[in-house]
């Protein structure tokens, strides 16, 4: 699979806007491409997989593992793919490189095309740019300037490919009718972003304007990754929530459902319950934003407390975690955990999570770990006793979360099972043998 990773030295640079071009680009040459993002993302991972026409992947070192990144590659494989790195290319957690774009690189032995937006500087971007090329194992091979006019960015190129050896690739001009659509990306969903599919493609038409997407191809590293075998087929029915208020999951946990279990997709808004199944799965998303139209589905939330009450194995993560509480500002919802759910201005939690079972859970016995992350804007005032003890990783903040009934099992953190694969095994273990 011939890869390469989009990134540049900040966040907000119109990275994900180039990104999405230059997939879309690609795909109308009639590649087979796969599209990525670095770092626990989902709603970007969404227009990924709208620009390249099959879902994305995330490849996240602290929530895969070292492993879990080629693991993730295998199982969206493409003869060519487009990854955009988080932040910048060199920011990691913390104060660190680790997990960064330029880790993650170094670890898959892939290229970089680096996206510059010189601001109020001429020749002070090339040392920069040198820095950012010249830096140990850096895996930068070319570059797209940012923008700019066409005159400045001949200037430039010039300059850059002079005294850094490193090819520029082309420019994308400052037009203030991309900067407007870009702002419709924002935090919408794909999935309820009428303007999505319009913009990718008029960026895919800029960019054959003044961008070398033919010379990007050389560029693009073979990644040579084996085929994964996935754990062995169960006899269980998933059903997974998904729909505008429930679509935050990582690829890697659907693919993993799906090729060892029979699933079943299912929206808590439109259909009137959910399908018979032996697991439920309710991931995140926006549930406040329909909080009204969940409510009134009583039929359906009738079935999910049935469920709970036979004993079935229900699992909810950050938004399906507040579904399963009394109320969202005072709307009720399911109602399975004495708990009511507020929105806040800002953000509450944020960044990756280690997590300690302090009791026997779904999902592992006491003692045992998982690793996570959190990203939300809410609080949930509830009574139940908390079950995970929680920190984050390189700082001395830590608190509790995760609560249960019966075989139901929710909590803030999002976990990417490829780097808490003995969470999976044992979610399933636990209810084969309740047969």
């Amino acid at each position: 699979m011939k890869t390469i990773m989009i990134t540049a030295p900040s966040s907000n640079t119109g990275k994900t806007l180039i990104t999405l071009g230059l997939i879309r680009a690609l795909k109308n040459r009639g590649l087979d491409i796969s599209a990525f993002k670095t770092g626990p993302d989902f709603i970007d991972t969404r227009y990924l997989g709208l620009a390249s026409g099959k879902r994305a992947g995330n490849l996240d070192m602290y929530m895969m593992g070292e492993e879990g990144l080629e693991v993730g590659l295998s199982m969206n494989r493409g003869e060519y793919a487009l990854i955009e790195g988080a932040m910048g290319y060199f920011d990691g957690i913390y104060n660190t490189f680790e997990n960064s774009s330029y880790h993650i690189s170094k670890k898959l032995n892939i290229n970089a095309l680096l996206i510059y937006t010189p601001k109020g500087e001429m020749f002070s971007a090339i040392p920069k740019i040198k820095g950012m090329v010249d830096f140990s194992d850096s895996r930068i091979k070319g570059i797209i300037l940012n923008k700019v006019r066409k005159d400045i960015y001949l200037l430039l190129k010039e300059k850059i490919e002079e005294y850094i050896g490193i090819k520029v690739l082309g420019y994308v001009e400052e037009l203030k009718e991309l900067e407007m659509q870009s702002r419709h990306l924002g935090l919408v969903q794909s999935i309820e972003n009428q303007y999505a599919e319009n913009i990718i493609e008029e960026a895919s038409e800029l960019l054959e304007k003044t961008v070398d997407i033919d010379g990007i191809i050389p560029l693009m590293k073979d990644a040579k990754i084996s085929k994964y075998e996935y754990p062995r087929k169960r006899n269980i029915k998933v059903a997974i929530a998904y729909d505008e208020a429930f679509s935050f999951y990582y690829n890697e946990n659907l693919k993993l459902l799906e090729n060892t279990c029979d699933v079943e997709y299912f929206s808590p808004l439109k259909n009137r319950e959910i399908p018979k199944c032996d697991l439920l799965y309710i991931g995140g998303g926006y549930p406040e934003l329909y909080k009204k139209e969940l409510s009134q589905n009583q039929t359906m939330i009738n079935s999910i407390r049935k469920m709970a009450e036979l004993g079935g194995y229900i699992y909810g993560e950050a938004g399906g975690f507040i579904y399963l509480v009394e109320d969202i500002e005072n709307i009720p919802m399911v109602g399975i955990f004495k708990g009511k759910a507020y929105m806040t201005d800002r953000l509450q939690r944020f960044g990756y999570t280690n997590i300690q079972l302090m009791e026997d859970t779904i999902l592992g016995r006491k003692g045992e770990k998982l690793v996570g992350q959190e990203f939300h804007r809410s609080i949930i005032e509830i009574e139940d006793r908390p079950l995970y003890y929680i920190d984050k990783p390189k700082t001395n903040r830590n608190w509790q979360c995760g609560y249960s009934y019966k075989n139901v099992l929710a909590a803030y953190p999002h976990i990417n099972f490829l780097g808490n694969m003995e969470a999976f095994n044992y979610l399933l273990d636990r209810i084969e043998n309740k047969r």
